[in-house]
């Protein structure tokens, strides 16, 4: 006989313990990865308060409780409040920009006594939960621009303050939103536009001094304007269905750069940019009588795309010259391998390079790493933290770091798929996005394949903001996601 009772799942019950499990094993491999990285030779005492090992098992434990907090909270509550607690956040954000403490060149830390937080890790979570609430709401719709503008304004409000408290690298992290609209419907046009801008920027920098076949032009101005006249040719017929018209772009911007190329080589040396630009005029003219004559609107987009790429290329040069810090230049300089700077910018991440090397297969054990325990890599019990593992854990230990993190990603779009409301789904995926965002550029960082920039490896880095912020993430989510089933009674 089946009983028949109102009685409500427990939230204990409904939880997926599986994340659970992944997040605790993280915390762990965390914890040794910071007592490896910040141990001296000669503390007896691993456990010690005064050491960075002993107050990471502080910020573990109250982690924990913080993750129990947000269970027993109701999951209506994150739906109901989410505009208050970002509108919170956002305040902070604010008053944080004219913070007297300046820590590393950033302003973005609150000191409060022997306590020091900072606040851009806890508006991550704010931001998820406003950018779920306005997308979740009735009637919105990513392709109305006044809805996707709004969405954008969202994510783009706390960036700004973040920048404007010298704090670039935290600010970047917001980008990962937009993985997240892409899932929701955005074009993947404005996600390609953006992908196509960090081509233009790293080919067109790296090779701008680098000549072509020995003639005036330079090598990677050539490439950079060869590959927007071939973007724009081919979504011509991708959004627009115009094959001819995609052959006869793509004809005439390769049929003339080879001739001029061709008259460069054997007749007069000349650069042959001036006629790619020429070819391009004439495609950004076609595109505009096209749009007048059908009044199609993709043809004006892609027309729009055509023009923003060479506006933003020509711009980036001094973008990079004059507008980024002169350290922030010269990461990227040392990144794109224009400068070999191995006792400044480059240093931290040479010697992490070395750390990694030296662990081998299987490392050299807990403890063992003479890298880390000589100091010789900065930051390495933050965001260099991944050099520990590498040397200690060796290949083994990374690859089942990073076989954690991805089962925590796929666990993650198993959730948010699984969400009976849009609040829910959309919360999800900002969560995998952002953690998707951290390891990523974290772990690229460290190996010399992203740019320095500073975020923290979740759950391995040392210090109580960033672990509360990513706990903060990960349990509010699974507290929509234990409410799932239950019966509104209201």
């Amino acid at each position: 006989m089946v009983r028949i009772t109102d009685k409500q799942p427990s939230v204990l019950r409904s939880l997926d313990w599986w994340t659970v499990a992944i997040y605790i094993a993280l915390l762990i491999f965390g914890w040794v990865s910071v007592c490896g990285a910040s141990y001296t030779y000669g503390d007896t005492d691993i456990f010690s308060l005064s050491t960075r090992s002993g107050m990471q098992i502080v910020w573990i434990g109250t982690s924990l409780f913080l993750g129990l907090v947000l269970l027993l909270l109701d999951d209506r509550f994150y739906d109901t409040f989410s505009y208050v607690i970002y509108g919170i956040l956002l305040l902070l954000l604010f008053l944080t920009i004219f913070n007297p403490h300046e820590i590393k060149g950033s302003r973005s830390w609150l000191v409060l006594g022997p306590l020091r937080l900072q606040p851009a890790e806890f508006a991550k979570f704010a931001t998820a939960l406003a950018i779920a609430k306005l997308m979740g709401s009735y009637g919105f719709n990513i392709h109305r621009w006044k809805d996707f503008a709004a969405a954008c304004g969202v994510v783009l409000l706390p960036m700004l303050f973040i920048v404007a408290q010298k704090e670039t690298g935290s600010a970047l992290v917001y980008l990962s939103f937009f993985l997240m609209f892409y899932r929701e419907g955005m074009p993947g046009s404005i996600l390609f536009t953006g992908v196509a801008m960090i081509v233009y920027f790293v080919v067109g920098i790296k090779f701008e001094s680098v000549s072509l076949l020995h003639t005036p032009t330079s090598f990677g101005v050539f490439i950079v304007i060869l590959l927007i006249q071939t973007f724009s040719s081919v979504m011509v017929n991708v959004y627009c269905r115009n094959k001819k018209l995609m052959y006869y772009m793509l004809g005439g911007s390769f049929g003339g750069t080879l001739l001029a190329l061709l008259f460069s080589l054997y007749v007069l040396p000349f650069n042959i940019v001036w006629v790619q630009l020429i070819i391009t005029a004439v495609i950004i003219v076609y595109l505009l009588v096209e749009w007048l004559r059908t009044r199609f609107s993709n043809y004006f987009f892609i027309l729009a795309f055509t023009i923003g790429s060479i506006a933003f290329f020509y711009s980036a040069d001094y973008v990079l010259n004059n507008v980024l810090e002169p350290h922030q230049r010269v990461r990227i300089n040392v990144l794109l391998g224009l400068d070999d700077d191995l006792s400044g910018a480059g240093y931290n991440v040479h010697q992490s390079e070395i750390a990694i090397g030296s662990g081998g297969l299987q490392g050299k054990g807990f403890l063992n790493g003479t890298q880390t325990k000589l100091k010789f890599v900065p930051e390495q019990d933050t965001d260099f933290i991944f050099c520990t593992v590498g040397e200690e854990e060796g290949f083994l230990g990374s690859a089942g770091v990073l076989l954690l993190f991805l089962l925590l990603i796929l666990r993650l779009i198993h959730l948010a798929e699984r969400q009976p409301f849009a609040f829910g789904r959309i919360y999800g995926y900002c969560v995998l996005s952002i953690f998707l965002f951290h390891v990523f550029i974290n772990v690229g960082m460290v190996l010399g394949l992203t740019p320095v920039i500073g975020i923290p490896l979740p759950f391995f880095s040392y210090g109580g903001s960033s672990l509360w912020g990513f706990t903060l993430l990960l349990f509010i989510f699974l507290r929509i996601d234990a409410g799932r089933n239950l019966v509104r009674m209201d």
